[in-house]
């Protein structure tokens, strides 16, 4: 289960970089060359869009990364990239698969069987 979590949960934030890149993209494009009625409109919160757009990604591929060491910590950050994602993309055709993938990954990783090593964590 670690390692399915790890997998998909690498695979889940390399789609959502993508979803990222496209989405500041396009809050950048409408706010330098301004709204074209009925093409282009500005998001209500562009500051969330940016910000999911480069955190969201970042804790999917951290989470990952964490999930077979540290199974607790790196589906809890997988669990949170998701949610970040559903709040501020919603869930779409360009979101349904890192969405799917990072929660899936997450609960997978919370709920492994092994426990994590008995190591401090300072």
């Amino acid at each position: 289960m670690r390692s399915a979590a790890m997998v998909l949960g690498i695979i889940g934030g390399c789609l959502a970089i993508l979803v990222g890149f496209f989405s500041y993209g396009y809050t950048e494009a409408v706010n330098r060359f301004g709204e074209v009625e009925g093409l282009l409109t500005q998001v209500t919160d562009p500051a969330l869009i940016r910000t999911a757009s480069f955190l969201a990604p970042l804790l999917a591929i951290a989470g990952g990364a964490m999930a077979k060491i540290r199974a607790l910590s790196g589906g809890l950050l997988l669990i949170l990239s998701a949610g970040l994602m559903y709040y501020a993309f919603g869930f779409n055709v360009f979101t349904m698969f890192p969405l799917g993938m990072t929660g899936l990954a997450g609960l997978l990783a919370v709920t492994a069987g092994k426990p994590d090593e008995p190591k401090s964590h300072f």
